[in-house]
């Protein structure tokens, strides 16, 4: 079935980074859209990046500069590099594979960005 396993968040000072890693299987990888959302205590859960399976990218414009999607197609991962933290990124960092209408979640991944 299905797994999508997050890891590499933690607690970072504001202004630092992070990379943000999503290792895949269970299905076919390469045929996949790729995305990372968040959720912040109290709201609701936002589209953060996201990449086609051709690579194709699109980000949210609190993120574009900052944050940095990429796919490695011979490991089944999707990073998600983020910098230049801010408090207002502390959420639950999640992972999420979508072809059609089908779409997977992974357990998240908290990033907490305080000083």
């Amino acid at each position: 079935q299905v797994q999508l396993v997050e890891s590499g968040g933690g607690l970072v000072q504001p202004g630092g980074s992070l990379r943000l890693s999503c290792a895949a299987s269970g299905f076919t990888f390469n045929s996949y859209a790729m995305s990372w959302y968040r959720q912040a205590p109290g709201k609701e859960r936002e589209l953060v990046a996201s990449i086609t399976s051709a690579g194709l990218t699109n980000y949210a414009d609190s993120v574009k500069g900052r944050f940095t999607i990429s796919r490695v197609y011979a490991k089944n991962t999707v990073y998600l590099q983020i910098s230049s933290l801010k408090p207002e990124d502390t959420a639950v960092y999640y992972c999420n594979a979508r072809r059609g209408a089908s779409a997977s979640w992974g357990q998240g991944t908290q990033v907490t960005v305080s000083s």
